[in-house]
């Protein structure tokens, strides 16, 4: 067989056990609960590889092995950023958010937002599910402009093709089996990830010929590469860019996608076996990821050499640089379907979380409160094929009309804009029992406008602008989210009873007994 024809083998193989996961799911899918979130009994090893999966994506194997090939040794700040993010996300919130939003009966973000605040308008439902849309659209199609190329580079198959194939067959399976479908192919997915990644760098380091280290290869080819605490001579611009790269973990602190997957667990004791499954893959596939890049660095790039002129834009092609020269073609073949894996995992996550929002909390619960939920499975899928394709367009026109975007910039503010939106008020609802409907809205509000302006106004400025460029939108953002939401709660403090937000954040579902105390 040609290695054209082993790649494709292999792809048909992967792409058959994807459609399998989903006739499989499709049986256990009877109800719009069933469709969003599994009916709430997921068990803790696919949660937490989902989880994982969903929040790593192609930024994992394209993004993070070329800032490892461009950045050297300080890259590792993205591991401690997002080891210690996974942990306090899984410690000390996910019980928590479990059991609140099982009190609330809900099956979406803004499902337990408009419970937890006891709201009597739709005003937050309809920020938190407009936001939902417009930023989870910008994500998916990142992901399926990260799929067309993937097709292309790896597999010579043209951009429009890999981006329409890798839409066709991540529609099929979560079309047939919803979130379960989700959970069950981002495991899978997750799994080869892991294998793939950690394997493959103590691989290559075996089989390197030169007889330096690492750190005296990286010496020689720009001794800054080997400075953990960053390569520029100004101290300051070293510590936004320490922050900007250990910040991206702020992510899993409530980020829609990966928190639905908390309320799709069991029990909450399946969270506290799938809290060491999630945290040893972050630590070793984040490692593993960085180190790839690095090694990459080392083996193709010189003293003086412009590594994005060797290993692509952003050193994003490292991966298939490594994989190409080191491993037979079987081996490369099963590392496509892993890099595929990883963006696809990413995008069914996201397109059921996009449906959720325009079925659930716009469709039913403010046009059609009428409407049951076992009655709501089909406009689920309906509305998942929407937002599918107008993904898909954004995608194909981004690569028309901006052929030398830099897709995993598009990548991380997208992530950027959930996680800035989201995670202040996950945070705030689940630990302020002062915490207000208003301040929830202005959180919202302003970690949704804060991203528009630390990206597009103060990067731009002349003498303060690389510092911001160092530290991205994600960390800024988040903090003036949280700043307003607490002065605005302040001043519009809530309405309902905090003894009784105290209890449900507080005592265990089984034990639970609601208080009849006064504030």
């Amino acid at each position: 067989m040609t290695d054209f024809a082993i790649k494709i083998t292999v792809l048909i193989i992967f792409v058959g056990i994807l459609f399998l996961i989903g006739i499989l799911a499709s049986r256990r899918v009877k109800s719009m609960s069933d469709y969003y979130v599994g009916g709430k009994n997921m068990g803790f090893w696919a949660v937490a590889f989902s989880a994982r999966a969903t929040g790593e994506s192609g930024w994992l194997l394209l993004g993070l092995t070329g800032m490892g090939a461009m950045v050297g040794y300080s890259g590792y700040w993205v591991v401690a950023g997002e080891l210690l993010g996974v942990f306090i996300s899984w410690q000390f919130m996910a019980k928590r958010f479990k059991r609140s939003s099982d009190k609330y009966k809900a099956i979406t973000i803004p499902d337990y937002l408009q419970s937890h605040f006891k709201s009597s308008t739709h005003t937050l439902r309809v920020i938190a599910a407009s936001v939902l849309v417009i930023f989870v659209v910008i994500y998916v199609a990142t992901q399926m402009d990260a799929t067309g190329i993937a097709f292309d580079q790896l597999l010579d198959i043209p951009y429009e093709w890999g981006a329409l194939i890798g839409f066709v067959i991540v529609l099929i399976y979560i079309f047939i089996g919803g979130f379960v479908a989700a959970v069950w192919s981002d495991m899978f997915q997750g799994i080869l990830m892991f294998f793939g990644l950690v394997l493959l760098p103590i691989y290559v380091f075996y089989a390197m010929d030169s007889g330096a280290g690492i750190t005296e290869s990286l010496n020689n080819i720009d001794p800054t590469l080997t400075n953990v605490m960053g390569r520029s001579n100004d101290v300051w611009m070293n510590i936004f860019t320490i922050l900007g790269l250990s910040m991206i973990g702020l992510g899993f602190l409530g980020s829609p996608q990966v928190y639905v997957r908390f309320m799709s667990i069991k029990s909450e004791k399946e969270i506290d076996k799938g809290k060491w499954v999630a945290l040893l893959f972050t630590l070793l596939t984040d490692a593993a990821a960085v180190t790839i890049g690095i090694l990459g660095r080392i083996l193709f790039t010189g003293p003086g050499q412009d590594p994005e002129a060797i290993l692509g834009n952003n050193a994003e092609g490292v991966l298939g640089i490594v994989t190409n020269a080191f491993l037979p073609t079987v081996l490369v073949a099963i590392f496509i379907a892993i890099i595929l894996s990883a963006i696809m995992s990413t995008i069914d996550s996201l397109l059921i979380l996009a449906s959720s929002a325009i079925t659930r909390d716009f469709y039913q619960k403010i046009f059609r409160p009428d409407r049951k939920d076992e009655d709501l499975t089909k406009v689920s899928r309906i509305a998942t094929v929407i937002m599918a394709l107008l993904a898909l367009g954004i995608a194909i026109l981004l690569y028309n009309l901006y052929p030398d975007r830099e897709i995993f910039w598009l990548m991380i503010f997208g992530w950027s804009g959930i996680a800035a939106t989201f995670c202040p008020v996950i945070i705030m609802s689940l630990f302020w029992k002062g915490y207000s409907e208003k301040g929830a809205i202005a959180s919202m509000i302003a970690g949704f406008v804060s991203i528009m302006l630390f990206k597009f106004v103060f990067s731009e400025m002349d003498i303060i602008g690389p510092y911001f460029v160092a530290l991205d939108v994600l960390a800024p953002s988040f903090a003036v989210a949280l700043i307003v939401g607490y002065f605005v709660s302040k001043i519009y403090p809530p309405k309902y009873r905090a003894e009784e937000i105290e209890e449900v954040l507080d005592t265990p579902i089984e034990q639970r007994k609601l208080t009849d105390g006064n504030e």
